[in-house]
């Protein structure tokens, strides 16, 4: 697919961004019409629903909510890894199925936060895939950092010592210091479809691990993580990863490219949206 065939021409863009402003206010109510018929109906597949999770706040765009945070851990060696949720069986619809939940920082954490936008059908997302969870150095695109694509190759564990001048690293791109990020995927080894998560390490991380039990619980030394997958179209933003973010006013948030949402890593909310079931 050419860009000329995923993004309009420049004398169209405004009636297309129109569209897809009317178009968002109709996914509105239809996501509020599936949460009121979601909970006395059955779905297709297994887990979904009306599911509460904490993530990165959308502050501007059409994005309907922001991008939910995967907790990391810190290996001796210092890899980098997503926790995965502890795999329970519960009854649902009279079914038995598997779901991953777990409690981190008095928080339900679970893999329905990640279930939209086509991700809920990727292999790794199932709660009992045998799978990875180090997140591993993504390829480009997406859109990839030059520190990044000097220190590793595709598929190297990210690592916490690569991230060591993160309280001074700048790109360019908007104020340096704010901390130092890196693409990543996640339990996508020869998986077809791959997770993309952004790891960022930062004092500003550290700071709210502080004051804030969930974020203590689901970082470590500085070190943050997130679902990279825009709300709005699905598209992969990026923290300090596009120049055109600083004409948005985005040079020191994560930017969307496609439609110019724009998420603020360092105010975590906790809202609430419809998952997808994950096929049978």
């Amino acid at each position: 697919m050419t860009d000329d065939d995923k993004y309009p021409s420049q004398t169209g863009r405004r009636r297309f961004v129109k569209g897809v402003v009317g178009a968002g206010a109709l996914a509105g109510v239809a996501t509020g019409a599936a949460a009121a018929v979601g909970t006395a109906t059955n779905r297709s597949g297994s887990g979904g629903g009306i599911t509460t999770f904490k993530g990165i706040e959308n502050t501007d765009g059409p994005a309907p909510r922001g991008m939910p945070i995967v907790p990391i851990e810190i290996a001796s060696d210092g890899t980098i890894s997503g926790v995965w949720p502890e795999v329970q069986e519960v009854d649902q619809g009279g079914q038995t199925i598997q779901v991953a939940r777990q409690d981190i920082g008095g928080v339900t954490y679970s893999t329905e936060w990640f279930q939209y936008c086509g991700v809920q059908t990727y292999e790794g997302i199932k709660p009992d895939a045998d799978q990875e969870n180090v997140l591993k150095s993504a390829p480009s695109p997406p859109p990839a950092y030059e520190w990044q694509t000097e220190v590793y190759s595709e598929g190297d564990a990210l690592n916490v010592n690569d991230f060591e001048d993160y309280e001074t690293y700048g790109n360019g791109i908007g104020r340096s210091g704010l901390g130092k990020p890196a693409m990543a995927t996640w339990r996508s080894d020869g998986a077809e479809n791959t997770i993309p998560v952004q790891v960022l390490r930062s004092p500003r991380v550290e700071e709210l691990a502080a004051n804030d039990p969930f974020m203590e619980a689901a970082t470590s030394q500085g070190v943050m993580a997130w679902l990279d997958k825009c709300t709005h179209f699905c598209c992969v933003p990026a923290f300090k990863g596009y120049e055109g973010s600083q004409t948005f006013g985005a040079g020191d948030a994560v930017y969307c490219q496609c439609h110019q949402s724009i998420y603020d890593p360092f105010s975590i909310v906790e809202k609430q949206f419809v998952a997808l079931p994950r096929p049978e």
